[in-house]
C-alpha cells in the first residue's frame, strides 16, 4: 500500500484523465478537480487563447503555479494537463503530494478520440501522428519517472469499464493518507 493524500492523474492528451477521474472520485466522495479548467476559471481565459497572447512558456508558468497551489490541498482527485510533467519541479509535487496514476494511452487511440477536437493548442498543426508521436516520445519517459500506478489503455471502450479496472487497482496499492 502506499499512502497518499490526493490521486492524480496524469498521460496524453485523449487519454480520459478527467471522465475516469471524474467517476473515481465520485467513488471515492472526493472532489474533483482539472487543472486545465482551473486555469481557465482563475485567468477568465481558455488554454488555447493564453497559449496564443503567452506562448507555451506562458501558459506552463500558469500550470505550475496552479499546480503548486492545488496540490497543497488534501483529499481531492486531480486530472493533469498532458505537459504538466514537463517541470522537475511539477513531477516533485506530484510525487510527494498523490498517488500517481498514469493513463498510458497510445497514439492510434489518440487520433481516434481527439480527431474533431479544434481546441487544443499542440494539435493545431498539420500532421497529428507525428506531433502525438514526437509528444509520447518526450513526455511518456516523464510519467512512467513518477507513475505509482500505469493503467494500459487502448483508448476506446467504456470508460466506466475502464475506471472500475482503476478502482481495482487502487483498492490493492493505494491508501487514503495524510500528507505533512
Amino acid at each position: 500500500m502506499n499512502p497518499a493524500p490526493n490521486l492524480f492523474l496524469v498521460g496524453p492528451m485523449g487519454a480520459g484523465k478527467t471522465t475516469i477521474g471524474r467517476q473515481i472520485a465520485e467513488l471515492f466522495r472526493m472532489p474533483f478537480l482539472d487543472l486545465d479548467h482551473e486555469i481557465e476559471a482563475h485567468t477568465g481565459a481558455q488554454v488555447s487563447l493564453i497559449f496564443e497572447l503567452e506562448g507555451e512558456p506562458g501558459f506552463r508558468r500558469r500550470e505550475s503555479q496552479m499546480l503548486a497551489e492545488l496540490v497543497a490541498r488534501n483529499g481531492l482527485v486531480l486530472a493533469t494537463g498532458g505537459g504538466a510533467v514537463l517541470s522537475a519541479d511539477n513531477r516533485r509535487l506530484l510525487r510527494e503530494r498523490g498517488f500517481v496514476i498514469w493513463l498510458d494511452t497510445p497514439v492510434e487511440a489518440q487520433l481516434a478520440r481527439l480527431g474533431r477536437d479544434r481546441q487544443r493548442p499542440l494539435l493545431q498543426t498539420p500532421d497529428r501522428r507525428e506531433r502525438l508521436d514526437r509528444l509520447a516520445a518526450e513526455r511518456n519517459p516523464l510519467y512512467a519517472e513518477i507513475a505509482d500506478l500505469t493503467l494500459h489503455s487502448n483508448g476506446v471502450g467504456n470508460c466506466t469499464r475502464v475506471t472500475h479496472d482503476l478502482l481495482d487497482l487502487l483498492e490493492a496499492r493505494w491508501q487514503r493518507g495524510i500528507a505533512a
